[in-house]
């Protein structure tokens, strides 16, 4: 399965948010949204990914004026990113070995979308319920011994 094939399934809504706004309007869209990462961007560009990992880290720093502190302090610069050709496993790998779970796909300068380690949970459980699938119904199938002789 293709980092691809992850976005078709989950489909390609993006939300993002621009480095200067405030954490507190961070907090509102992502929970209005009911999403666990924004894209960072500025000037057309990804420039970082702000996830609740980071929103909490930045509350425990700033105390009680985190409503006023900005995207750009609390957010990841730089994230890894994924590719839409990169192979699942190869994606949590990235994931993992890097602590990351909200990854960017991105293609020369593009972001196509975010997956997150349960968008790749689920799309691997789907994918292995239609491969249990297809083999049961193989199984099942199978000539018997009877028909084998008979042809």
């Amino acid at each position: 399965m293709l980092v691809s094939e992850i976005l078709a399934i989950k489909g390609k809504v993006l939300y993002t948010i621009a480095p200067e706004r405030s954490l507190q309007e961070a907090v509102t869209i992502m929970t209005e949204q009911d999403i666990g990462s924004l894209a960072v961007f500025e000037g057309g560009e990804l420039v970082g990914m702000l996830t609740f990992r980071e929103l909490l880290a930045a509350l425990a720093k700033a105390g009680m004026g985190w409503r006023e502190a900005k995207v750009s302090d609390a957010m990841i610069p730089e994230p890894f990113v994924a590719s839409p050709g990169m192979n699942v496993d190869e994606l949590r790998r990235l994931m993992v070995d890097h602590h990351q779970r909200y990854l960017p796909v991105v293609e020369g300068k593009t972001l196509l979308g975010v997956v997150s380690f349960h968008d790749v949970a689920k799309a691997v459980l789907e994918e292995q319920g239609f491969e249990n699938r297809m083999l049961k119904n193989y199984i099942k199938n199978w000539p018997s011994d009877d028909e084998e002789a008979s042809a």
